[in-house]
């Protein structure tokens, strides 16, 4: 099939953002973040603590149930030479990372890896009872053993560390374990957080019932690629690093019965429940998954064809599901949403302010078009705070994108 990818220049993503307005810590409550809410070329001022007030009763929300891992291992060399490792996931097939992360006795991951040129193939380095080696140094695999009878989720929260954003230019604190961390974060496996989701409290969650909201959840572990600068002048050429998604035939349930608005929870959730639908698309044109996990890449969602309904696609990934007799399904996506992308379970988003000429900001564009700049400039000219520990917006799809 043609692939109709739109030439899209980055520049068209880039806004000043001062240093002063990155947000380097939480508030002291969740809930008493800033809400710019976006309808129809509409502005309003709020606070994220009346979310449920500016929701339509029928909406369905759709959160990520991800759970950041303490990625960042310090290590030592005999010689006194330090090396970082920074954990990205776990080397394995068709197993979900959440169930990877109980393995007792070794693991094999895939690594950034700092001061790696001191770190020569052979050498063993330690730290209490794990060791580590290379497996293949070129693609920075490395192996984990230990001889305890602990899992390794258990061991990792002993010695690893959160991994804040690079954007935030400090060491982590005892504090982030908590607020770097949704309320509902589940399954094991992110190394960064789905940040849109820290906002929502106990009370503000209580009023999402109260109106009658729904809620559903998926799982998509977020990658370190999330922070990487869009380098290429066009942004269909960025390579988008995988990620590991998780769907469950509750998800897929719910999302067919529902009848009112789809609302993602960060853009996570929105690339998540997207890539549910090309799985089921993939499925429907008969493409071979390979050793058990469905890939979706870059630009397979621009490739020319005939529509396919939401209800189909669904309906064939619940199918499948359920004749493999599995209890979910584990697939990786490379998913790149831009304008001219055709959303599928998206009616309007809860999202923070995102970096300058980042995947993240093109996203946007797809839902309010050149809309994000007024946005934004309302933003800094109101005093919000950007990215990951800043404050939120609601933003509904235009109509006519």
């Amino acid at each position: 099939m043609s692939i109709q990818m739109p030439n899209i220049p980055i520049q068209a993503f880039d806004y000043p953002l001062p240093e002063s307005k990155i947000a380097q810590f939480p508030l002291a409550n969740r809930h008493d973040s800033k809400l710019l809410v976006y309808k129809e070329g509409n502005l309003q001022h709020d606070s994220f603590r009346n979310l449920a007030d500016f929701l339509p009763e029928d909406s369905l929300l759709i959160f990520n149930n991800t759970k950041v891992i303490p990625a960042r291992i310090p290590l030592l060399k005999e010689n006194g030479v330090a090396i970082e490792l920074f954990l990205l996931h776990p080397i394995s097939d068709a197993a979900p990372t959440e169930q990877l992360m109980e393995s007792k006795g070794e693991i094999v991951w895939e690594c950034l890896v700092g001061n790696k040129k001191r770190w020569k193939e052979g050498d063993v380095l330690k730290r209490g009872a794990l060791t580590f080696s290379w497996v293949n140094r070129e693609e920075n695999h490395i192996r984990i053993t230990w001889n305890t009878d602990q899992s390794f989720a258990e061991i990792l929260e002993e010695i690893g560390k959160i991994p804040l954003p690079p954007y935030m230019e400090r060491d982590t604190e005892l504090s982030d374990s908590d607020r770097y961390q949704t309320l509902f974060s589940e399954k094991l496996g992110a190394v960064a957080a789905p940040t849109a989701s820290l906002h929502f409290s106990e009370e503000v969650l209580a009023d999402l019932d109260r109106r009658g909201v729904q809620k559903t959840y998926l799982t998509l572990h977020v990658g370190a690629g999330t922070f990487l600068p869009v380098k290429d002048d066009d942004v269909s050429k960025h390579p988008m690093h995988r990620e590991q998604l998780v769907f469950t035939p509750e998800l897929i349930k719910t999302l067919l019965a529902h009848k009112g608005p789809y609302i993602p929870v960060g853009t996570t959730a929105l690339r998540a429940v997207e890539s549910l639908y090309w799985s089921g698309v993939w499925l429907l044109e008969k493409r071979p998954i390979e050793n058990g996990v469905l890939i979706i890449p870059k630009e397979f969602a621009y490739e020319a064809r005939s529509p396919i309904s939401n209800k189909d696609s669904l309906e064939a990934v619940l199918h499948y599901i359920e004749s493999q007799h599995l209890t979910h399904w584990v697939a990786e996506t490379e998913i790149l949403i831009m304008p001219g992308y055709p959303l599928h379970f998206c009616d309007g988003i809860v999202t923070n302010f995102h970096q300058p000429k980042s995947t993240l900001l093109v996203l946007i564009a797809a839902l309010i078009g050149e809309d994000w700049e007024r946005v934004y400039d309302t933003a800094l000219a109101n005093d919000y705070r950007f990215l990951s520990y800043g404050d939120s917006s609601l933003l509904f799809k235009k109509k006519d994108i």
